[in-house]
């Protein structure tokens, strides 16, 4: 019996159809050596803080930095040797002022220490090493963290694991990452004229393409193949096959045997097992093309035609096969804007990895700290190329992106500061989320630019305000600021508090050593404006308190550098939040809560992700998941808009 097409479906309804299929493939647990181009089923969370400890970038020489200012190439400055660390040692000594430690690339920073010079600014005779050029407090030094803390989320599950995903998996300390199982393919030939490659070419017979190239093609897609072979034009044949093949796989491809003809009874085939979605469309080739589901699975019958047959699948099939898999297409370049001027070290060809946002425009943020950093390649979307004669890229010129995989732009864009509390956002909404940590400062300008959705920040202003004087004084137009929750900021110091710590006063006692903070960080904000406080009350300036304060200018990038110098020994006391100090059993005492809030453009609060944002930031979900980590905490005003 003929039977004519269904209603033929445009290409749209056939791809919102196949989108709303869900499979559930399940997951198994595999070593990272063999989780490259797999799928994540669940998060991956550190370990361990990369570094683990503060760590030099280079051979040279740890010194005290304020001991080298001075140093100038025909006056150099004379600092005695007194000890050598390599990679993979304690030291065991403190550097002090006029002293100097050799020091190899990946070794520990010693005590005293906060910079190290290059060995190229260097020469050694007689015990003592000449420097000919000046550092800065935590010049070629990686902080403790600085790169990922112990217990941050560094992959997120839905992610394809590429080499530089595995890379920071494994610096991380975790050795078995929990994956989505990859699909499982049948491919059939169908027709009573097609016959196996290699055997003798009868007078009406044709070679099998289709199984070959179909299964080369769901290779491609990050998919196992099963190839059950060519089956004729017989019903029962046909219905026999398919029917072991949806015992063996979650996804059938049949080629042939899909159009109206006597001889064409796939789709009847289908019906026996389950609902036909799709039995022609409006293409030119692929009309007769036929899709089911089936026990939990999926069946396509592509045309016999090899020609219709790849085209189809390449429309549809693939794209699909790519979801579940987690297969990216090859790499594709893009313009774009470069948003931050970019230093090139000169003289040398320079990939450097970027960021990509998408608005009117691709927008390129370049990572500016990435030797050695595991997670910036993670979280880059490519390369831009700088030649060897430039000496930068200057703010608005436009490059060429090198994708590390197809681009897809994420439903939520959040630029600035980082915070768990955000991190546990995006979580608990399931976001795809591009998210771009370049601080509270940054992220203000890029909501002025309309490149985020949202921005994090939490800059104290000296008023004692936080965020709305910096708004204010960038001239933000037609954005709002929404009050997120609190961080506990307060001295950090050994379990016991051994000793005997409780404010900042203390911090000018002689038995008393220091770890501050980077300049233009909130917390370093805090930190001088206590110490302010500290000199009026004694009836002293500012420069002359800081300059008894021992170690204010050793500086750590993060909180859990912070946090590493205390818990070594390597200082007293420092400031931070009670998250780390809490993560490294440490003693903590409070100085004030931080109001770590959102900023974004009015016309961006209709966006369905931005309302998605603002929903879970206000709800029980959101507050009893912060009771897991401590020194974060809602308040009344959590979700509440103010305007300018």
């Amino acid at each position: 019996m003929r039977k004519v097409f269904r209603r033929l479906k445009s290409l749209d309804e056939v791809k919102e159809i196949l989108n709303s299929i869900k499979l559930d493939l399940g997951f198994e647990d595999v070593h990272i050596e063999r989780a490259h181009g797999r799928l994540l089923a669940e998060n991956v969370y550190a370990k361990v803080d990369v570094p683990p400890f503060d760590r030099a970038d280079m051979d040279g020489f740890a010194v005290k930095a304020e001991d080298t200012f001075k140093a100038r190439e025909d006056e150099p400055v004379k600092l005695r040797i007194v000890g050598c660390v390599r990679a993979g040692e304690v030291p065991r000594f403190e550097v002090e002022s006029g002293c100097a430690v050799e020091i190899t690339t990946g070794a520990m920073i010693p005590r005293g220490a906060n910079a190290v010079v290059m060995v190229e600014y260097t020469s050694v005779e007689d015990g003592y090493v000449y420097i000919y050029k000046p550092v800065a407090p935590m010049e070629n030094i990686s902080s403790a963290g600085s790169d990922v803390m112990a217990g941050e989320l560094v992959v997120r599950k839905g992610k394809v694991l590429t080499a530089r995903e595995i890379g920071l998996i494994a610096s991380v300390g975790v050795k078995t990452v929990r994956v989505f199982r990859r699909p499982r393919v049948a491919v059939i030939s169908t027709g009573d004229e097609v016959v196996e490659v290699g055997r003798d070419l009868e007078p009406g017979k044709i070679y099998d393409v289709n199984l070959y190239s179909i299964s080369s093609k769901v290779l491609e897609c990050g998919c196992d193949v099963v190839q059950l072979g060519i089956v004729g034009d017989k019903y029962d044949e046909i219905r026999d096959v398919v029917e072991r093949a949806l015992d063996l796989c979650d996804i059938v491809i049949t080629s042939g045997g899909t159009s109206s003809g006597l001889g064409d009874v796939i789709y009847r085939v289908f019906e026996e097992f389950g609902d036909v979605l799709v039995h022609g469309i409006a293409v030119k080739p692929g009309k007769p093309t036929v899709i089911a589901k089936a026990k939990n699975k999926i069946l396509f019958g592509l045309p016999g035609y090899p020609v219709s047959a790849l085209m189809i699948f390449e429309i549809l099939v693939a794209p699909f096969l790519r979801r579940l898999s987690g297969c990216v297409s090859s790499r594709n370049v893009v313009k774009a804007v470069v948003q931050v001027r970019t230093h090139s070290d000169f003289g040398r060809r320079e990939f450097r990895p970027v960021a990509i946002v998408d608005t009117e425009r691709f927008v390129a943020y370049p990572f500016t700290s990435y030797s050695g950093s595991t997670s910036t390649l993670a979280k880059a979307d490519g390369f831009i190329e700088i030649p060897e004669n430039v000496a930068f890229i200057d703010e608005g010129e436009v490059v060429d992106v090198y994708l590390f995989g197809d681009y897809k732009p994420s439903e939520i864009v959040i630029i600035g500061s980082h915070c768990l509390g955000v991190d546990l956002i995006v979580e608990l909404g399931g976001f795809d989320a591009k998210v771009i940590n370049v601080g509270s400062m940054g992220g203000l300008l890029a909501v002025k630019r309309g490149e985020a959705d949202i921005a994090g920040t939490h800059l104290l202003d000296e008023s004692g305000v936080y965020n709305i004087p910096f708004i204010q004084r960038l001239n933000l137009k037609d954005v709002v600021l929404v009050k997120g929750y609190l961080r506990e900021q307060g001295l950090i110091v050994k379990r016991g508090n051994p000793k005997g710590i409780f404010g900042f006063e203390d911090l000018l006692r002689n038995d008393v050593t220091f770890i501050n903070r980077n300049r233009g960080s909130g917390t370093r904000v805090l930190i001088d404006m206590e110490l302010e406080k500290v000199a009026e009350n004694i009836g002293m300036n500012f420069d002359d308190v800081r300059r008894i304060v021992k170690g204010y200018d050793v500086e750590a990038k993060t909180h859990t550098a912070v946090a590493v110098a205390v818990s070594m020994g390597k200082a007293d006391v420092g400031v931070g939040i009670r998250t780390v100090a809490e993560r490294y059993n440490l003693d903590f005492i409070p100085i004030r809560p931080e109001e770590f809030d959102f900023v974004m453009r009015k016309e961006r609060l209709g966006k369905d992700s931005v309302r998605r944002f603002l929903k879970i930031l206000t709800s029980e979900e959101f507050r009893d998941a912060l009771r897991g980590l401590k020194g974060i905490e809602v308040t009344d005003r959590t979700g509440e808009i103010v305007e300018f």
